[in-house]
């Protein structure tokens, strides 16, 4: 091993911390992303979300559906330079509908930032985000978002933390007010305050302070505010969780930061205790085990989502590479595992949404887009060891499903490559029946990413698609010796997946219950073999 580019690695792997945000839709995801952007230098003027009609958008919203709606419906991966930080963003859908997508992108994440509203605390979609988290075993970190409106108690919100989610917590700031009296925030590990200062709260002012107790904070916030802080702060001393940093990585604490992202109010204290607190790139399972970016200086990485079209202009498709060890240069030459051949990866990509970057040298940690001219799947390995692949990454099961076909058949072939090319980004999942007929179910978790389907093959491919809903709601996969599909008939079909698994679709809880009992024999799994 080169002792140079150990240390070299080493340097770099320490400056990267690579997370993800999750929220429930409208908890203000994309107003955190931008500001933090801001704070980053990366963007001049944060888009705002409510001024569709002014031309706008997110930095981070770049298909022409999401500006429509205004919601984010592909994962945008951002990344800027901070405080010797290199940051790496992945923002990911709030909508319900594109939470598979979430999903898989949070397996190229090393922690993840959970934004909470201050008004509506956990909420639906937090819950399934926090799962996919817990079960990945990565740390989170809560920002409680828009202090500037009346909300939950700071303490109610800690226990909906716990019994909801099942996570303890440690707050390491503290709201000083809310809403229309929200004075500013007390930062329990540095004993300082950052205040709103001015009639429109335009201004942020940072003050050193000795503690809760000290007489400047009275001066500033007044009697009611500081009496309040300083008794519950006190009761924070005495009943609250300690800080715990080994707790915090192991996913079993976690730190809250409130705040307000709309008024830039809390975002540098969270994005500075983060930044020391979250963890650097981490170790990935393989066929040869664990990989540790500090101790393997042979480049290899996963594809961990596929997106076409991000310039319509161009037509093209990109497959973004979640780095996991070794050093990246423009123009080297690896082995893609899957078909065993050796490729040059001459044009790859950062971004900033819809802005690119060539890129000549990357690190474990940083996510880059490569050029696919369509010979890359979801989880494909690339690697400078030739037999090198890492853990195949989760197919979720959907829940939503409708026979596909097309208006006129001419266009059969267009239709064909639509499909595949959508199976292939994540989009939607293909099943095919075994009655002999071969029609194509189309599978997905939510209704929306039918429409981003049709929408799709409409205006990419020049397809009209007819779509049939069909009664069932759950996907179980299937294994056991001697699979008949004439067993499931009533309530059910036995379709299979585009790797030829059986999968059997059920219509309710209580056939796919029923079928378990039936054949104890088989094995239904809720993500694929």
């Amino acid at each position: 091993m080169s002792s140079t580019l150990i240390k070299e690695l080493k340097q770099e792997v320490n400056k990267r911390r690579t997370f993800a945000i999750i929220a429930h839709p409208d908890a203000g995801k994309t107003t955190l992303t931008e500001k933090l952007l801001l704070f980053g230098g990366a963007i001049r003027l944060a888009g705002s979300v409510k001024a569709r009609k002014a031309n706008r958008h997110a930095t981070s919203d770049w298909m022409e559906i999401e500006k429509q709606r205004g919601i984010s419906v592909t994962s945008s991966v951002m990344q800027f330079d901070y405080a010797g930080h290199r940051v790496n963003i992945l923002d990911t859908p709030g909508h319900q509908d594109f939470s598979e997508d979430t999903y898989r992108t949070l397996t190229a994440a090393d922690s993840a930032v959970m934004l909470i509203d201050v008004a509506k605390g956990v909420e639906v979609q937090t819950i399934k985000l926090f799962q996919v988290c817990r079960q990945r075993g990565i740390p989170i970190f809560t920002f409680i978002n828009k202090l500037d409106r009346e909300g939950k108690n700071p303490f109610e919100l800690m226990e909906e933390l716990e019994q909801v989610l099942g996570i303890r917590s440690v707050p390491m700031n503290w709201p000083i007010g809310m809403g229309h009296d929200l004075c500013g925030v007390y930062d329990r590990m540095k004993s300082q305050v950052e205040l709103f200062q001015g009639d429109d709260h335009s201004k942020i002012v940072v003050k050193k302070v000795a503690d809760y107790n000290d007489p400047a904070i009275r001066e500033m916030a007044g009697d009611h505010l500081t009496d309040q802080l300083v008794e519950d702060l006190e009761l924070l001393d005495v009943a609250g969780d300690p800080f715990d940093l080994d707790k915090v990585l192991a996913g079993e604490l976690t730190p809250i930061f409130f705040g307000s992202a709309v008024n830039n109010f809390g975002v540098q204290t969270f994005l500075d205790n983060f930044l020391q607190l979250a963890p650097k790139p981490s170790a990935r399972n393989s066929t040869q085990g664990i990989i540790d970016p500090l101790e393997n200086e042979k480049f290899s990485g996963y594809v961990f989502k596929i997106q076409a079209n991000m310039n319509p202009a161009h037509r093209d498709r990109i497959a973004f590479l979640r780095i996991c060890s070794g050093k990246f240069e423009r123009g080297m030459s690896v082995k893609h595992v899957r078909n065993g051949k050796d490729i040059k990866l001459s044009q790859p990509q950062q971004f900033l949404a819809q802005d690119r970057d060539i890129v000549d040298v990357a690190y474990p940690g940083d996510i880059i887009g490569l050029f696919d001219p369509g010979i890359f799947r979801i989880g494909d390995s690339l690697s400078q060891t030739a037999d090198l692949v890492y853990n195949e990454l989760p197919t979720f099961s959907p829940e939503i499903f409708s026979k596909v076909s097309i208006k006129n058949a001419l266009k059969y072939k267009q239709f064909q490559k639509g499909i595949d090319q959508l199976t292939e980004e994540g989009t939607i999942q293909v099943f095919t029946t075994t009655s002999g007929f071969d029609e194509l179910i189309l599978g997905v978790v939510g209704q929306l990413q039918f429409e981003v389907f049709e929408y799709r093959m409409r205006a990419e491919y020049g397809v009209e698609t007819m779509m049939q809903r069909m009664p069932y709601q759950f996907a179980r996969w299937i294994t056991g010796d001697k699979i008949d599909p004439a067993k499931f008939r009533i309530n059910t079909t036995l379709v299979k997946d585009k790797k030829g698994n059986f999968v059997v679709l059920f219509e309710n809880e209580y056939a796919m219950r029923t079928a378990m009992e039936k054949f104890p024999d088989y094995q239904f799994l809720e993500t694929a073999p």
